[in-house]
């Protein structure tokens, strides 16, 4: 029987910046797609998402460059890697791109590194730093949320963990948009792969230097735990370790839960009443964060390799293909969220959303990027008054194959 045919794609720049009616298509056609551009299989299904995220051991992480992006991206990737060890570190396999048990131990340093005290301590500097950054825009009456909130709250937050002054944010942005460059489709020639490159290097540098200050001189931060000597069996880890473990710490705590704060509040201005709903019981918040994120998932998908022969939803797949987990579409599946294009902050199961992951890979910052967003929205709302889309503001999308990012968000308000 032949696969049935699905209309558009994912790499169509306009279904990319609004996926849902594609996602809808997916749903009720072909749960499991293999995109004829590309040979990926897409997996849109709850269920089918559910199983390879919760299986490592079929569903591997560890793949190869070229296998995801294609020949001609992955050239330019290999000539940014290339100069990034003549300059630094150059990328070594860990925590993201790794499985069971070597991911094990990746995951131990970043749990003793992100404990729930520590998050705890900084819930005062997150308060701090959502507070003078309505301080900055407040009397104006108006402000561009994604480059004066979105942005600079993660941002700041994850610099001062860093060691970097967080009033440093605009090095902190261009490092981060460095680190990103690759899997966002920045690297446009060899030049752009070097320029890329050298800010990463430069950041490497920079944070190797506070890491051998926490290592001769430890303090109770996140830089000092994962410096700190080892558990008991486990090696300790290099200098390439980690650095390319700050960078997946950098990449995946700041962009992402930027996107999702810009989401969440364009959500809130698309359903005035949600808002006043949220603006009345505060008990809600949390939830809130979970539907947000349900609803429009900052990423909308990674990819995982198969290591046999396996078959979801009726469809073969062969051992070595590529599956792109759409975490975004699992997320509206009407078999799992009733009604899933319908944004309600009282949804019973939102939290059963797989915007962080699921399984061996769940986010590890998790808890901080809810707290970031549950604190952020309080305080916005504690302060702001009649927030309102901008007069005349149009939205665009950031273009990209996984993130969902907004480029600006225009609004005017009144202070409370």
């Amino acid at each position: 029987m032949s696969a049935p045919e699905v209309e558009g794609s994912l790499l169509d720049p306009e279904i990319a910046a609004c996926p849902f009616a594609h996602y809808r298509e997916l749903h009720e056609k072909a749960p499991i797609h293999r995109m004829p551009e590309t040979g990926f299989y897409v997996a849109s299904g709850y269920d089918d998402v559910r199983e390879i995220l919760s299986d490592p051991v079929t569903y591997s992480n560890n793949s190869q460059l070229s296998q995801r992006v294609g020949e001609s991206a992955a050239a330019l990737g290999r000539v940014y890697e290339e100069h990034l060890a003549d300059l630094g570190w150059g990328h070594v396999q860990t925590l993201q791109r790794t499985d069971p048990p070597d991911h094990s131990r990746y995951r131990r340093l970043l749990n003793r590194a992100l404990t729930p005290p520590l998050v705890r301590a900084m819930l005062p500097d997150v308060e701090r730093i959502t507070d003078e950054l309505i301080d900055a825009f407040i009397d104006r009456g108006s402000c561009d949320f994604i480059a004066e909130f979105a942005f600079p709250l993660p941002g700041k937050v994850i610099a001062g963990l860093i060691g970097l002054d967080d009033s440093d944010i605009t090095t902190f942005k261009a490092w981060a948009d460095a680190m990103l460059a690759p899997s966002q489709g920045l690297l446009t020639n060899e030049d752009t792969a070097r320029h890329y490159a050298s800010l990463e290097a430069e950041a490497q540098h920079y944070m190797a230097g506070v890491l051998e200050e926490r290592r001769a001189q430890p303090t109770d931060d996140m830089l000092s735990a994962m410096v700190a000597p080892p558990d008991e069996g486990d090696a300790p880890f290099t200098m390439h370790e980690l650095q390319n473990l700050m960078n997946q710490l950098i990449t995946g705590g700041y962009t992402t839960t930027a996107d999702a704060i810009g989401n969440a509040m364009l959500l809130l201005l698309e359903h005035p009443d949600q808002m006043e709903l949220l603006r009345s019981d505060r008990s809600l918040l949390r939830n809130f964060a979970d539907e947000a994120l349900r609803h429009s998932s900052s990423v909308q998908g990674l990819f995982r390799r198969t290591t046999r022969d396996v078959t979801l939803s009726g469809v073969d797949i062969p051992a070595d293909s590529i599956i792109h987990v759409r975490y975004g579409a699992a997320n509206r599946d009407p078999a799992m969220f009733d009604a899933p294009d319908r944004f309600d902050i009282t949804r019973g199961n939102a939290s059963r959303h797989v915007a962080f992951s699921r399984g061996p890979h769940f986010c590890v910052g998790q808890p901080l990027a809810m707290q970031e967003m549950v604190i952020a929205f309080d305080r916005l709302l504690d302060r702001l008054d009649d927030i309102a889309l901008a007069p005349g503001a149009t939205l665009e999308r950031a273009p990209g194959f996984f993130l969902y990012s907004l480029v600006s968000l225009p609004l005017t308000f009144t202070a409370r």
